[in-house]
């Protein structure tokens, strides 16, 4: 950093990963902090930033303090200093549990708050030393999983082939039924549009498609009528030498033939001729986008469910709530959003992930009025797209918590003592110590509070309003209900007392009977409840979590995300769905878009389920009976909208292949690589989508560079003189000769000429 030029506080900030093996359930980590400013920085100055490895406190460096404040918030002191003066190095070293292999591992979202009371500067995140060592490289000792460097990618991609284009799908999801005569035939933006009634959607998007090609003519028939596949999804695409005649057995049936004969015209409005019948396997095909931990404007969301629809997902989960940020306008309620929708230093939350100490700055803040929420409804309805909102209750709830808190202070002051108690989410002589898995104390509701219900029941009418007036049913809302701390309500005297009240002995029983009154809430208003898998399950008398079947029935939908080297290690889904109730899996170790793509210090993403690429969510073999299948990406590290295209895409083709095609024993890999890199990339980049592209497997030997893809077709470019490859670059082919060269350097590029994570490799002196 340099000196501001306000002549404020500027503090170089550095941080390294020592090792990963110190020990297995923690690793040693040094930070170092200069004053670059121009002036002092007095003594009682608090450094704060977010991290998501708790440090431990009694490991701190002589000298320095580090304290949990809450959540991910840690504040760094330097009890009894004296002042920090300009050029000044503090280098502190400090232990934290589990491992840190990545950049996301890494502290982030620095502010000083100086003593005596000056306001909070942000000093932005640290310069991330690089993750070289084998103890920086892996999380402990034992661990066996490699790196996905180069060679190892290498290594991998070497079982692909590029395949003759015959051999190539044309669409994706792949259809039932796909077959091609050799022959075209051509569409302009002039051709005729034939439809029959209660197709008027169908065709403002068939309009836009034509739209797009060159002057022309051409005729299109939509109808609603019999198709060979069942189900109201199923439509059949049928292409001649003299017209398209799209059939679907309902408009949404007609929309996914839209989005099929989309992938099939070429830009200058050419197709092929053939038949396609098709329709899905799944009912339900869904994407999660958690906006609680990181705000998506509109536009993004917007943006996301035209990705979603053109690979024929229709379910879109909104997570709208969490501990770190309540996202929709609830009138009744302001605080929920005048507190609880931003992030910061000052009368709101906390920072959290790196959020900062700037309120309106922070990709932490924000919120959907009712007017944009609408939006959002209306152009998921006109995609097909049912939107199930999410509000996450009674644990993950610290936002709501918090607001309330705020709201129940103010009314008091006001003297209006039954106004604030109201709605009141806590009880304030709650003693309870528990830590949520995202290290927060006090972020689950007061579930024996009466005006916990009235709280839930003003949500719910709020939010079935907005939807009527949009003219969208809500039939489904989704309740949370996932990793309640243990130790919550048992220091509540409320709590306490209405467990004496009923003869409860369990804690669970109080939540058991919270749930009962959530789900009669929102029966009330004709909406179905729906929550994690932690809902659906009660302990056995081993304290085997098992499907509490009292509970069972079709409009109880659970959504099972935990699976493989978890607390229960058994196909959870398959048990609940044969216990009767209706399930979506959501499986962590397949269908989590938030964690990173693989093993690599430069991939951003969580990874204690492990690494998801997009195979893994294409081979994933789904449970028996399940209604479906959803992606979740969850928003601790969505900080922008890049980051989100980047963490979404292409795993959610890989997605949508595997919740709309038939069945496959052995799904083909290699010919879905094939479409991707040859059809489906290239099309996202006339769209302008920000996917990940894939760094190459390289290597040398014998003089001779060897480079591939995990997707064929997709371009790959080198050098050999030490600058950055970029679209003017060589394009790689067949072995290089890079005898005598010193640095090679290798990168994919996309068709626009942007250019993936750049792959060095440094060869031996000749």
């Amino acid at each position: 950093m340099t000196d501001r030029s306000d002549g404020g506080p500027a503090i170089h900030i550095a941080w390294e990963c020592l090792s990963n093996f110190i020990r297995d359930d923690a690793f040693a980590a040094r930070l170092v902090l200069r004053n670059d400013g121009g002036v002092p920085i007095a003594p009682g100055w608090t450094l704060c930033f977010n991290t998501c490895r708790k440090i431990l406190a009694e490991t701190v460096s002589a000298g320095y303090a580090i304290a949990h404040v809450n959540g991910d918030l840690f504040a760094l002191s330097m009890p009894g200093g004296d002042a920090w003066l300009p050029g000044q190095t503090h280098t502190l070293d400090y232990e934290a549990l589990h491992w840190a292999i990545s950049i996301t591992d890494a502290p982030l979202g620095f502010y000083l708050l100086p003593g005596q009371g000056g306001m909070a500067v942000d000093l932005g995140d640290p310069i991330i030393a690089p993750f070289v060592r084998p103890e920086q490289r892996h999380r402990n000792r034992g661990d066996a999983v490699p790196t996905a460097d180069a060679a190892w990618r290498f290594a991998q991609n070497t079982a692909l082939s590029t395949l003759p284009e015959a051999e190539v799908g044309r669409i994706t999801p792949r259809p039932r039924s796909a077959r091609f005569t050799g022959g075209q035939y051509r569409l302009g933006r002039d051709a005729s549009v034939v439809h029959g009634p209660g197709l008027d959607n169908e065709v403002r998007f068939l309009r836009a498609l034509l739209a797009d090609l060159p002057p022309g003519e051409g005729a299109v028939t939509l109808a609603i009528g019999p198709v060979a596949e069942a189900g109201d999804e199923a439509y059949s695409l049928d292409i001649d030498s003299q017209r398209v005649v799209l059939t679907g057995a309902s408009a949404h049936g007609v929309f996914n033939g839209l989005q099929s004969l989309s992938q099939l015209v070429a830009p200058d409005g050419t197709l092929p001729l053939g038949v396609v019948q098709d329709a899905p396997r799944y009912a339900y095909r869904g994407m999660m986008l958690d906006v609680a931990r990181h705000f998506s404007s509109v536009d993004t969301v917007l943006r996301l469910l035209d990705c979603m629809a053109a690979y024929k997902l229709n379910r879109f989960h909104f997570h709208l709530t969490d501990d770190e940020g309540w996202r929709l306008a609830i009138a009744a309620l302001p605080e929920l959003t005048a507190v609880g929708a931003q992030r910061g230093v000052g009368d709101c939350l906390p920072p959290s992930f790196g959020s900062g100490a700037a309120v309106d700055a922070s990709s932490g803040s924000g919120f959907y009025t009712a007017d944009q929420f609408i939006t959002i409804l209306r152009h998921a309805k006109a995609r097909h797209i049912d939107v199930i909102p999410e509000f996450n209750l009674p644990g993950h709830a610290r936002a709501a918590v918090e607001a309330m808190r705020v709201r129940h202070a103010r009314l008091m002051a006001a003297g209006d003592l039954a106004g604030a108690d109201e709605y009141l989410l806590s009880d304030p002589a709650d003693t309870s110590a528990y830590e949520s898995v995202q290290l927060w104390h006090d972020n689950v509701m007061c579930i024996a509070l009466p005006s916990v219900d009235r709280f839930i029941d003003t949500v719910v009418t709020a939010v079935a309003a907005l939807y009527r007036e949009a003219k969208v049913p809500l039939t489904v809302l989704h309740t949370g209900g996932d990793e309640v701390p243990g130790g919550a309500w048992v220091g509540s005297p409320v709590c306490q007392a209405s467990m004496r009240a009923h003869g409860w002995t369990d804690v669970r029983e109080l939540r058991d009977d919270f749930q009962a009154r959530c789900r009669a809430i929102l029966a009330r208003h004709g909406i179905a409840f729906a929550g994690w898998e932690e809902t659906a399950l009660t302990p056995r008398a081993d304290g085997v979590l098992a499907p509490d079947r009292r509970q069972a029935g079709r409009d109880f939908h659970v959504y099972v995300w935990n699976n493989g080297g978890l607390p229960h290690e058994r196909d959870c889904a398959t048990e609940l769905a044969a216990a009767g109730f209706d399930v979506v899996l959501a499986n962590a170790t397949s269908l989590y878009f938030d964690f990173a793509h693989a093993k690599h210090p430069l991939e951003p993403g969580y990874y204690w389920a492990g690494f998801v690429g997009t195979r893994d969510a294409f081979d994933l073999a789904p449970s028996a009976g399940v209604t479906g299948l959803q992606g979740q990406l969850w928003g601790e590290n969505v900080c922008s909208r890049a980051r989100l295209e980047y963490l979404a895409m292409p795993r959610l083709l890989g997605l949508a292949e595997r919740a709309w095609s038939p069945q496959d024993t052995n799904p083909d890999w290699n010919e879905f690589a094939n479409r991707l890199g040859r059809r489906e990339l290239p099309r996202l980049d006339r769209h302008g989508w920000h996917y990940r592209l894939p760094p190459p497997g390289a290597r040398v030997e014998n003089g001779m560079l060897q480079a591939n893809t995990a997707f064929p077709g997709l371009g790959l470019h080198h050098t050999i003189d030490g600058r950055d490859p970029d679209a003017t670059s060589p394009r790689y082919a067949d072995p290089v000769p890079v005898r005598g060269a010193r640095i090679v350097k290798l990168a994919s590029i996309d068709t626009h000429g942007r250019v993936s994570r750049i792959v060095t490799l440094h060869l031996e002196s000749p």
